[in-house]
């Protein structure tokens, strides 16, 4: 033979052949997979694939039309994208209409930098609508450039005049049953957005606060001493020189005000606050009736302190002290105080004057905890002291409120008007401390609340505000009053929710169990309106006010919110204009994106959902906000949540734990990366983490992406080139007639999508792509691929074994295409081009795969522990330098029965299972569960075609290079397998 025929032997061989090329060449080739699913309409075409099938929504928490999408955004999308594939590939009629949030400050915020603050309400609205829509069209593009699948062209978008006038109709139901009242509460406010806030728009952040002790003289010196059981006769009243005016002052001064008008001794009550602001506009002290405050004779005069803390404050004021009596709070109700800046030069006139009285009012708020045990209450500027002060008679009109919108104080109020009042706190200090009121100050770092757009402090400011009510009381219109409050009716309906992980549960129902009512208005301009018209004298709402907000609601349908902001209240409410204002205020934006599950899922996209939604997803940050806010609406419509299941995922943060953010420039730019790497690899990425917590990411991380994406890749690669000659309709063994490692591996295949499906059934990714590697790296490549090579490419093409094994391997990559797709959506859509036959992958539902054979996969577990002992003897072998492959070792084994019977009975086709050119199996003399393994060289000749090393080679003279089953599979009958 010569020696170009002796090479020509491998053209006889069945080499893999597969257009799949081994490179993705990602960035490159997925634009072009994006631009062919938006020009044929897969999503469309997808949805007539499923028509009359069950549905599954995923409703979309919408993303806010502002600015380019960052890496959190990518994680939320493709975690959509993932779930809503693989229940379209359950068979499913898996929707996913995209949404904006398109109203609110941010976009205002944005116009006013471009275009200043003088811009008048039509022009903010005219500019914020065209700015949102150029951000929606950017955004779009790039979250379709991810692969994410959707209702692209017919997205829901809240500035949507049919879905602002739905968000009225949907206010309109929430008053109907009694939930939306008027009234003047103190609510989060933010100098920078120059409105309310809802508790959804606060986070706390630590911030540096002056804190100060200061003293409130008596009104009433006498009735306060009898209250103790004391009488003025019993104490001291004579003036004390004292060093310093508080505990931080350097300088020495008189204290002489122990004599109040000549009667009896000075006597302070001692407050302690971190909000020096607020002094101004003090009104009332609050102790707690059941807490124990003393009578405490210092060289300061006599203070008021809870008897717990007396030895904190006097060493804070640095001041020795005598408990004269002690008395519980209650005896103390209704006594007098003069505010600390009543007797200072130019105390002012008028309702700001602090020639004014501080009444004592119990209120169990008032704790031993820390401070002094007594809270100065300033009722514009606090819940609990709004909510104590109106309790005890004092009426809405009479509650001093004097820092404007913008944190200005007004005008009038004596001392610090026209004072910013972080600016002022300090001088307030000054001031009482000149008074002779400051008994100690120093400064503390805290934690604050936070405007989550602005991040600077807020504080609390009494308005009259529109709210949701929690709990019991009477709305404005209760036509069709519910049946519990709307705390209740969240309640129950968190407790008929599933909660992806489970732990968001609890912080759902902690959240609404503590939470107050909702302040749904903004005084702002950018936003669907609240259509009421006021009364200028009453402040009631104008009688026909349902009706004028089905008017609204058709005008704000036929031109947007534009509309009704033009229309003139005489045009609405004729000669009743005269004597009521219409609202210019807007509702909260988080009212807006609360909605959608009424003006989305029942109005504008009715025909594509289901009510409730099957699944809410977004950070963990939304149980506080779009959670919650749908919660509250749908519970107050309907009694229900809008949704089955809720699901949370953490944020993206660098490898050190840190949130990716533009301040520390540790992000990853998706834009950027998918320009570099590829969509597909952020895919993987997200596929690959564990959603529940924080997803870490940086070039480290997204470059061991890459490694595994190459190593699926391969593995598929391998399975389209070794069934690109076969035709199921002609080529297919009956599963009877496979051979039984073929057998095992499609059960082996079916007991691994058992384990995928069950996965994905409850949301779960990271631990399919944990187990998809392992599958393709262990159970396929380094064990069923690797024994099936030599069928696949020396047995003849149309052989019983060769075809076994491409039946096997042809029902496996349909099952792989379909558990990846979900994630790897490029590349089994490419895939799926070369194998599939229907448009898309995503047209198909899960393999039908037989199922397990239980006694099959307990059988070749058992074989593939043996073989891997045995690779590990001959890799000893290999690294003495004594084999190369391991086809030119042979294997001796002694096994016990069990395993001996195990191994036998694959007869021959052991040494393929091992791929050695030969196995001696013998029983172990003695009873054993590890067969004793010999391994030494082969002393026989190596086939040029098969590389088995075999006494048979050269038998059949024509050709002296090939052994007998080669020449049997080239010229003759074939060999025979049974088992591998």
């Amino acid at each position: 033979m010569t020696e170009s025929a002796k090479t020509d032997y491998r053209s006889t061989l069945n080499l893999p052949d597969t257009p799949f090329p081994m490179r993705g060449d990602l960035p490159k080739r997925e634009p072009g997979w994006v631009k062919e699913w938006d020009e044929k309409g897969i999503y469309k075409k997808l949805r007539d694939v499923r028509a009359g099938a069950p549905k599954f929504v995923l409703h979309d928490g919408p993303p806010y039309a502002n600015g380019q999408i960052h890496m959190g955004h990518a994680v939320n999308k493709i975690l959509k994208d993932m779930i809503v594939k693989a229940r379209q590939l359950k068979g499913l009629d898996a929707i996913y209409v995209p949404g904006w949030d398109c109203h609110g400050l941010p976009i205002e915020n944005q116009i006013e930098k471009t275009y200043g603050r003088n811009l008048s309400r039509d022009e903010v609205q005219a500019k914020s609508r065209a700015y949102a829509t150029e951000q929606i069209a950017q955004q779009k593009q790039d979250f379709k450039r991810l692969g994410v699948l959707g209702e692209w062209d017919n997205p829901y978008l809240t500035m949507n005049p049919g879905n602002e006038a739905d968000e009225i109709r949907a206010l309109k139901r929430i008053m109907e049953r009694g939930f939306v009242y008027r009234g003047l509460k103190p609510v989060y406010w933010c100098f920078d957005c120059r409105s309310s806030l809802a508790e959804f728009e606060i986070e706390y952040a630590d911030k540096k606060s002056q804190t100060i002790d200061v003293a409130f003289e008596s009104a009433e010196p006498e009735k306060l001493l009898a209250a103790f059981g004391l009488s003025p006769t019993s104490v001291r009243t004579e003036p004390v020189e004292v060093p310093g005016s508080e505990a931080s002052s350097g300088s020495t001064r008189s204290f002489d005000k122990l004599r109040t008008n000549g009667v009896g001794p000075s006597i302070f009550a001692v407050i302690w606050t971190t909000t020096a602001w607020t002094i101004p506009a003090n009104q009332a002290l609050n102790l707690n009736p059941e807490l124990e405050y003393a009578l405490v004779d210092t060289p300061r005069g006599l203070l008021i302190l809870a008897s717990a803390l007396v030895e904190k404050a006097l060493a804070r004021y640095q001041l020795e002290g005598t408990v004269l009596a002690t008395v519980l709070g209650e005896k103390l109700a209704g006594l007098n105080f003069k505010h600390p800046l009543h007797d200072v030069a130019d105390p002012g006139t008028g309702q700001y004057s602090y020639r004014r009285l501080s009444p004592i009012f119990l209120a169990d708020y008032a704790t031993a905890d820390d401070g002094t045990g007594i809270v100065h209450s300033s009722p514009a500027y606090g819940v609990d002291d709004f909510n104590s002060c109106v309790a005890h008679g004092i009426s809405h009109d009479d509650i001093l409120n004097p820092v404007q919108g913008n944190g200005v104080y007004v005008d009038e109020l004596p001392m610090f008007g026209n004072q910013f009042i972080w600016k002022a706190a300090p001088v307030i200090v000054d001031a009482l401390r000149d008074a002779g009121r400051l008994l100690a100050t120093e400064t503390i770092t805290h934690s604050y609340p936070h405007c989550w757009r602005h991040k600077t402090p807020v504080i609390y400011r009494a308005a009259a505000q529109w709210f949701i009510r929690m709990d019991e009381g009477e709305g404005v219109f209760t036509k069709d009053k519910a049946l519990q409050t709307l705390r209740q009716l969240a309640l129950n309906a968190i407790e008929e929710t599933s909660f992806y992980p489970e732990n968001g549960k609890v912080r759902l129902r902690d959240m609404i169990a503590g939470r107050p009512d909702w302040c749904i208005s903004r005084q702002r301009n950018w936003g669907v309106p609240l259509p009421f018209f006021i009364h200028n004298a009453t402040g009631e709402l104008h009688p026909r006010t349902m009706e004028l907000m089905d008017t609204a609601a058709d005008m704000v349908a036929a031109g947007g919110i534009e509309a009704w902001s033009k229309a003139t209240p005489e045009s609405l409410i004729g000669a009743d204009a005269e004597v009521y204002t219409k609202s210019n205020d807007i509702l909260d934006v988080w009212f807006d994106s609360g909605t959608t599950h009424y003006t989305v899922l029942q109005k504008s996209h009715a025909a594509q959902s289901t009510w409730p939604a099957d699944l809410y997803l977004e950070g963990h940050d939304q149980h506080r906000g779009w959670f919650h806010s749908s919660l509250l609406t749908a519970c107050a419509m309907y009694d229900h949540a809008p949704y089955k299941g809720l699901l949370t995922h953490g944020f993206t943060v660098d490898s050190q734990g840190r949130k990716m953010s533009k301040s520390l420039g540790n992000g990853v730019d998706p834009q950027k990366t998918s320009e570099k790497l590829g969509a597909e690899i952020i895919r993987l990425w997200v596929a690959a983490s564990d959603y529940s917590g924080d997803i870490a990411g940086d070039d480290k991380i997204l470059a061991r992406v890459v490694d595994t994406y190459r190593r699926i890749r391969n593995t598929l690669k391998f399975l389209l080139a070794n069934v690109s000659d076969f035709d199921p309709a002609t080529d297919a063994v009956p599963a009877d007639q496979l051979l039984e490692i073929d057998r095992y591996a499609l059960s082996r295949a079916a007991q691994f999508q058992a384990e995928v499906l069950a996965h994905f059934e409850v949301y779960e990714f990271h631990p399919v792509v944990a187990k998809l590697q392992v599958y393709c790296s262990e159970d396929l490549g380094a064990f069923y691929l690797d024994v099936l090579k030599d069928r696949l490419y020396t047995t003849a093409p149309k052989s019983l074994a060769r075809r076994s094994a491409q039946t096997a391997l042809w029902q496996i990559t349909h099952a792989m295409l379909r558990w990846m797709a979900p994630f790897l959506s490029f590349t089994a859509e490419e895939a799926w081009k070369i194998f599939g036959s229907s448009e898309t992958i995503f047209q198909e539902t899960y393999s039908q795969l037989a199922a397990p054979d239980a006694a099959l996969l307990a059988k070749w577990a058992r074989i593939r522990e043996i073989r891997d002992a045995v690779n590990k003897d001959i890799e000893v072998l290999r690294a003495n330098g004594q084999v190369g492959s391991s086809l030119q070792a042979t294997v001796a084994l002694q096994a016990g029965a069990a395993d001996h019977a195990l191994l036998a009975s694959l007869g021959d086709d052991l040494k393929f299972v091992f791929i050695t050119s030969a196995v001696e199996l013998s029983n172990a003399e003695t009873a054993s569960d590890v067969p004793a393994i010999a391994v030494k060289p082969s002393t026989a000749v190596k086939c040029d075609r098969c590389w088995h090393y075999r006494d048979d080679v050269g038998v059949d003279a024509a050709h002296p290079t090939l052994c007998g089953r080669c020449t049997s599979n080239l010229f003759g009958a074939g060999e025979a397998r049974a088992f591998a």
